[in-house]
């Protein structure tokens, strides 16, 4: 496979700006690997595809308000921040990325917040990569709440509101850390969680923080050269164990999204089941590829040449894949982080 097989047209307007009201409203393509047939549904009737004995595996990732709007020393410069990742706790050191960079220097600082909270560039990364030394200690994580911006993807072409603060999270969200959504989980509700819980179905809780390298654009053709960033994921010896008994009793491993297929399949034992682990995952799935333990991948619609559709169209089928982009293209199914779902049987 070849990075330009992933390409596709969309039209702009089928780019979600705003999530269904309520979530499991949003409409729900379900594609039938066994005999390639295709259902149009709403996301609500998506626990009839359930059985008893099956699994429900979720990220339960939160994402922080990893926006800051800052100014620089002596100019007061507007400069944005956009937190990725933590180094290092106890300095308060940061992976970040500054706009505009060109104004961004080694030792340059910049102040939030009325001045109370400031930060100095002691590294440059990328182009606009910078790493930053935060002067706060103690809970750094609860300033960031009360005076960042939700991390919306930069194709939802508005400004965060209050109201996206709470909708660009999951329900199930928990652990801080990520700074983009494990959007296929946005659809579920509590109500519905509950209604496939009442069929026998054990909702499985792993974690991936999600960062932005899962939306890097991929730069080289030949797919075997492109490398993924590392991002941080935890499985828990109670979740394994749920996902191997699912396995033994030949139930079904429903997945919620791209980055909780990612960790799984990330921590395999040799006999194809599901081991506890912690660490950092590279992992880059695209055609082919064997799955271990994704039996139903439940995902949105994503980005042309992005590798989250290539991980889509490892497990769908590249062929059946790209169909069913164009029939949801032809039908006005909406895209992307706050658009419609897929369910891949």
């Amino acid at each position: 496979m070849k990075l330009s097989d992933f390409k596709y047209p969309l039209p702009r307007n089928l780019i979600a700006k705003y999530p269904a009201q309520p979530r499991d409203r949003s409409r729900l393509l379900v594609l039938n690997r066994r005999d390639e047939s295709f259902e149009d549904k709403k996301f609500s009737d998506i626990a009839s595809y359930f059985s008893k004995g099956d699994c429900l595996v979720v990220n339960e990732t939160r994402v922080f308000q990893a926006r800051l709007f800052g100014k620089k020393e002596k100019t007061n410069a507007k400069i944005e921040v956009f937190l990725l990742r933590e180094l290092n706790a106890e300095e308060n050191i940061w992976d970040v990325i500054v706009d505009p960079a060109r104004k961004v220097r080694i030792g340059n600082k910049i102040f939030f917040d009325d001045g109370k909270l400031w930060c100095e560039v002691i590294d440059n990364t990328t182009s606009r990569g910078r790493t930053v030394r935060f002067n706060h200690r103690g809970d750094f994580f609860k300033i960031i709440e009360r005076i960042g911006m939700t991390p919306l993807p930069y194709y939802i072409k508005r400004e965060p509101t209050a109201k996206d603060k709470a909708a660009y999270q999951t329900v199930y969200a928990r652990v801080l850390g990520a700074v983009a959504a494990p959007t296929a989980g946005l659809h579920f509700t509590k109500p519905l969680l509950r209604k496939i819980q009442a069929k026998g179905v054990k909702v499985v809780p792993v974690l991936l923080h999600v960062g932005l390298g899962s939306f890097r654009a991929v730069e080289v053709e030949d797919l075997t050269k492109h490398k993924m960033d590392s991002e941080y994921y935890e499985i828990s010896p109670g979740a394994a164990d749920i996902v191997n008994k699912t396995i033994d009793t030949r139930h079904n491993v429903f997945v919620v999204g791209t980055s909780t297929c990612r960790a799984l399949e990330s921590s395999v034992t040799s006999d194809g089941h599901l081991k506890p682990s912690r660490g950092w995952t590279d992992k880059f799935i695209f055609p082919p590829y064997d799955f271990k333990i994704t039996d139903r991948l439940i995902t949105n619609f994503h980005l042309p040449e992005s590798t989250l559709l290539m991980l889509v169209s490892a497990f769908a089928g590249y062929d059946f894949t790209m169909q069913a982009y164009k029939r949801a293209i032809k039908s006005s199914y909406r895209f992307y982080s706050y658009g419609d779902a897929m369910l891949v049987l």
